[in-house]
């Protein structure tokens, strides 16, 4: 897992582009205008990381193919919400219950955070397993795009 530089772009690109119908198949699709207009929407993510309120990281292979990403967003007294990806072929491997590991661990040690939200839809029992495989708890519903969800938080210890 790295933190997201300028260099990630043309291949984190590549990543939302190959698995886009696969996202779509849990989560709300990105939309045409998130591809066209990549290169900005990069451009920002890197600035709400210097100014501190995102941590996006990418998961990267020894050539150099983003096979995940794993995103703290909304930071903000201490807390920031979870978001992550795992492209197709690289799922089911236990991927993503060591990146949600490893930048909880980032969260909690490096970021100063003290607390971790995340949610997924009711419908994408993966997810689910691998935010309670990871220790975030229950703590009611919420709605995604339309499709019913949980919320969970992990409370962060250094």
């Amino acid at each position: 897992m790295e933190r997201l530089r300028v260099e990630h772009g043309p291949a984190l690109l590549a990543f939302e582009v190959e698995n886009r119908a696969y996202f779509a198949g849990f989560i709300s699709d990105r939309g045409d205008a998130f591809f066209a207009e990549f290169d900005e929407r990069l451009a920002a993510l890197l600035g709400y990381q210097a100014d501190g309120t995102d941590h996006p990281h990418v998961l990267v292979t020894d050539s150099g193919e983003v096979v995940g990403r794993v995103n703290l967003v909304d930071v903000t007294d201490g807390s920031a919400e979870l978001g992550y990806r795992i492209a197709e072929k690289a799922a089911g491997k236990g991927l993503a219950t060591a990146a949600v590991r490893e930048v909880s661990a980032l969260a909690a040690g490096e970021y100063g955070l003290r607390e971790l939200r995340a949610g997924t839809n009711l419908d994408n029992a993966a997810s689910r397993a691998i935010l309670e495989r990871t220790g975030f708890v229950p703590v009611g519903e919420r709605d995604y795009g339309g499709r019913p969800g949980i919320e969970y938080v992990l409370a962060l210890t250094v």
